[in-house]
């Protein structure tokens, strides 16, 4: 019996870590030093998370800032040749506004299209 127990703690003990070791992967860290949009939505100066579902041509993109959920976009996944050292937003300015067309995150070889086309500057993070 007490073998039994042991096994089943063990079982839900791995099946915990690699939920959480999945969980940890769909996320990063975002630090605007302008207001900017995203998806029509304000997003001010600061520092945020994001998290991300899906894969693809339809990845749904949260951001978040004090456990908040701020604002939500759908975005295209990209597979970059190699991982960015630093997290970056490239910012689009061509329509008179500074909007988010792409995220991408630090040691991630994964980039997020937003909509934009022309990209016309960059925020690094400097975490």
């Amino acid at each position: 019996m007490k073998l039994n127990n042991l096994a089943k703690t063990i079982v839900l003990g791995v099946a915990v870590l690699f939920a959480t070791a999945a969980f940890a992967s769909n996320k990063g860290s975002l630090h605007l030093t302008e207001a900017v949009e995203i998806n029509g939505q304000q997003l001010a100066a600061g520092d945020y998370s994001v998290r991300w579902q899906g894969s693809g041509a339809a990845v749904e993109l949260s951001i978040m800032q004090g456990g908040k959920e701020i604002a939500k976009a759908t975005a295209k996944e990209i597979a970059l040749e190699r991982a960015p050292d630093t997290d970056v937003a490239v910012i689009n300015h061509s329509n008179g506004k500074a909007a988010v067309s792409e995220l991408r995150f630090a040691g991630k070889k994964t980039a997020f299209d937003i909509g934009g086309s022309d990209r016309a500057s960059m925020s690094a993070s400097s975490k």
